[in-house]
């Protein structure tokens, strides 16, 4: 099962999908994936496939999520031999945009650092720069003010990667102020307009 677009010249252009990866970690904001998926397949034109890790599951549930969902186990049940398929490469060919979405803080400190130790942090190594990578923080106010947290959005930042930005609200956790993940509005909204930047959707 690999999300293998067919070959490109097979498709006429005005039928050829624009794929969007969702990553997803383990933020309590992962409760948002179904509804952040739903919104996203109601742009025309749009494909989906999430890569999950392995904390975000904790957050929702997968019949709720109506697309493809990898996660590390996948990667691993696929290559037995040098001619597999490797899954994080094969989903960094297929996606066209990567929204990470929440990106916790435990995944952003691993993306800054370059680390890769799972199937979603692997495909973000090995993202393609020409294409857009956005990233949603969402983490505990604390967190999110430690001096840390600025150097390595802002190293993400220096990657090229957008940020959307975290709002203030009353964190799951009690806390007030920011951290929270961005609505699912404004998140698809950015997409949409990345989307229009890059004539990968019509104006409507």
């Amino acid at each position: 099962m690999e999300p293998r677009a067919p070959c490109p010249a097979a498709i006429p252009p005005m039928e050829r999908k624009f794929h969007v990866l969702v990553g997803v970690t383990g933020s309590v904001a992962a409760l948002k994936l179904p509804l952040l998926v739903s919104k996203l397949l109601d742009i025309p034109g749009l494909e989906v496939t999430v890569v999950t890790t392995e904390r975000a599951k904790h957050f929702y549930s997968p019949q709720d999520v109506p697309v493809t969902l990898y996660s590390d186990a996948d990667e691993w049940e696929m290559w037995k031999r040098r001619s597999d398929p490797v899954l994080h490469i094969d989903l960094r060919r297929w996606a066209d945009l990567m929204l990470v979405a929440p990106l916790d803080a435990n995944t952003l400190g691993k993306v800054a650092s370059g680390i890769c130790d799972n199937l979603l942090t692997c495909v973000i190594r090995a993202w393609d720069l020409s294409k857009p990578l956005l990233f949603c923080p969402a983490m505990n106010t604390a967190m999110w003010e430690h001096p840390l947290t600025t150097q390595q959005v802002g190293q993400l930042k220096a990657f090229g990667y957008v940020e959307i930005p975290c709002v203030s609200k009353k964190l799951v956790c009690g806390d007030q102020g920011l951290g929270a993940m961005a609505e699912v509005e404004t998140i698809v909204g950015k997409v949409k307009e990345v989307l229009l930047q890059r004539g990968g959707i019509q104006q409507s």
